[in-house]
C-alpha cells in the first residue's frame, strides 16, 4: 500500500517525541509498504525542530518520507498554538492536488491529536488516484481513516474546563463528528470509546483498536549506562536494604505526584526509598516540596535520554503510575510509560480508575483507587513485602503481556488488516 499519515506532531529517534508515527510507519515500510508523513515544523512535544527554513522540506528518515511544512512557533496553548496549527492545515490544503498525484496513496490516515485535521484529510483521500493495474477494480479514492489520540472536544471540556460552547470546543466538535461520518475506519488508542463514539454517529463497524506500543529492539542488549550521580544513588539505596519505588517521564498535574509524596511521607520510617526522574510543569515545585517537608526518603532527578530508560527502570524494585480521579478515563487510558514499566519487568503500583487497567489485565502488579495517599502507601507495603522473586514474577507477566499486545509490529500489522 502507499500511506499518507497526517500527524501534524509527528517525531522520529532524531527529533524526539511523538513517536508513534514513526515506530508505525517504520513496520509498515520494513514490510514493503510506501509512507509519506506530513508533519508541522514546530512541535512542542519535540525536543529536537527540524531545519526548516520559509518552504516545505522533505527527507528520508530509516525509508520513511517525511514532509515538514513550515509554521510559526508558539508556546503554551493561547492563540500562537491555534495559529500553528491553522498554518499547518492552510498549507495542507493548498498543496493536495501535487501531494496526492505524486504519492497516489490508497489511505490517507488523519492522526493530529486534533481532529480538524480530518477535513484536510478527506479532501486529500478525495483528490488520490490509487495506482491500479490493467484491468483491476477498486475504488477511485483513497480511503480516509481518522485516529484517535484523545477524545476531543471531550477531553478539553472535562480535562481543562473548557466550556462546551467555546468556539474552539464548537469547531473541534463539529470535526470529530464530521471524522465520525466520512472516515472509512477509525483507529482509537483508547479501548473504551464505543458507546461515546456511536453517541456522535460513528458505525461502530468501522472501529479499529489499536492501543500504543513499544519497539521491541530497544529492550534487546545491553542498555546504555545511567550518569554517574543517579547510578550510585541507586546503589546506594539498595546496598542500605531500601526497596526503590520509582517514577519515570513526565512531572505535571494529570500525573498526580502530589499522591505519591503524600504516601511518601507515611511511609518515612518504612525501607522504601522513592526515585522520581523527568522534568514536567509541576517538577520544580514538587522537589521544592520534598524538601520543605523533610522527605529524605524522596529524590528527584532531571530526565535521562531516552536509551537509558531501560537502564534506570531495572533498577526499580516498584514502579509507580498514578493518575487524576477524573471522568474522562472511562473511556481507557493508553500510557507509554506504564508499557515501559511492564517491558522491563517491573511489579508496577497503579493508582488509577478508569475503563481498562492493564495492570491488572496482566496480573503485572496492584492497584489501587486514584488520588488516595493511604491506599498507595499500602499498596507499595504489599509489594515491598513480596520476595524479590514473588515482584520478579509479577514482572515477566507484565512482560509477556505487553509483548503479545503492545509491541509495534504487532500493532502495525493490526492497523494495516483495518485498511484492509
Amino acid at each position: 500500500m502507499r500511506i499518507l499519515l497526517v500527524n501534524h506532531y509527528a517525531g522520529s529517534p532524531r527529533h524526539g517525541m511523538e513517536f508513534r508515527p514513526y515506530y508505525l510507519a517504520r513496520e509498515w515500510v520494513r514490510a514493503g509498504h510506501e509512507v509519506t508523513i506530513v508533519a508541522a515544523s514546530y512541535s512542542h512535544v519535540r525536543a529536537v525542530q527540524p531545519q526548516v527554513p520559509g518552504h516545505p522540506v522533505e527527507e528520508i528518515i530509516d525509508g520513511i518520507r517525511y514532509r515538514w511544512l513550515p509554521v510559526p512557533q508558539y508556546a503554551g496553548n493561547g492563540m500562537g498554538r491555534l495559529r500553528n496549527i491553522l498554518s499547518f492545515l492552510r498549507q495542507l490544503r493548498a498543496d493536495a492536488w501535487r501531494l496526492t498525484r505524486e504519492i497516489r496513496p490508497d489511505a490517507v490516515i488523519a492522526s493530529s491529536t486534533y481532529p480538524m485535521d480530518v477535513w484536510v484529510a478527506r479532501k486529500l483521500a478525495k483528490l488520490a488516484k490509487p495506482e491500479r493495474a490493467p484491468g483491476a477494480v477498486g475504488p477511485s479514492r483513497a480511503k480516509l481513516v481518522y485516529e484517535v489520540h484523545d477524545l476531543w472536544p471531550l477531553s478539553l471540556i472535562e480535562l481543562s474546563g473548557m466550556s462546551p460552547r467555546h468556539p474552539f470546543a464548537m469547531l473541534c466538535g463539529k470535526a470529530e463528528a464530521d471524522a465520525y461520518r466520512d472516515a472509512d475506519v477509525v483507529v482509537s488508542m483508547l479501548p473504551c470509546v464505543h458507546d461515546h463514539m456511536a453517541s456522535r454517529g460513528l458505525d461502530l463497524r468501522k472501529l479499529h483498536i489499536v492501543p500504543n506500543g513499544f519497539a521491541p529492539e530497544e529492550w534487546q542488549g545491553e542498555s546504555a549506562p545511567l550518569g554517574e550521580t543517579l547510578r550510585a544513588h541507586l546503589d546506594a539505596e539498595r546496598a542500605a536494604g531500601r526497596v526503590v519505588v520509582g517514577y519515570a517521564g513526565s512531572m505535571g498535574l494529570p500525573n498526580a505526584l502530589d499522591v505519591l509524596l503524600d504516601a511518601a511521607a507515611k511511609l518515612k520510617d518504612s525501607p522504601l526509598s522513592f526515585v522520581l526522574v523527568g522534568s514536567g510543569h509541576e517538577a520544580a515545585r514538587l522537589a521544592e516540596r520534598a524538601t520543605a517537608e523533610g522527605l529524605s526518603n524522596v529524590r528527584f532527578f532531571a530526565p535521562i535520554p531516552k536509551a537509558q530508560i531501560p537502564t534506570l527502570l531495572s533498577h526499580f524494585d516498584i514502579a509507580y503510575i498514578g493518575w487524576q480521579r477524573t471522568p474522562i478515563y472511562r473511556f481507557g487510558i493508553a500510557p507509554n510509560k506504564l508499557i515501559d514499566y511492564l517491558m522491563a519487568g517491573r511489579a508496577v503500583l497503579h493508582s488509577v480508575e478508569a475503563g481498562n487497567d492493564p495492570v491488572a489485565d496482566a496480573n503485572a502488579g496492584l492497584t489501587v483507587p486514584p488520588e488516595d495517599a493511604e491506599a498507595v502507601a499500602q499498596g507499595l507495603l504489599k509489594l515491598a513485602a513480596l520476595s524479590p522473586q514473588q515482584r520478579s514474577e509479577m514482572g515477566q507477566r507484565g512482560r509477556a503481556f505487553a509483548m503479545a499486545h503492545h509491541a509495534f509490529p504487532v500493532l502495525a500489522e493490526k492497523f494495516i488488516k483495518a485498511l484492509s
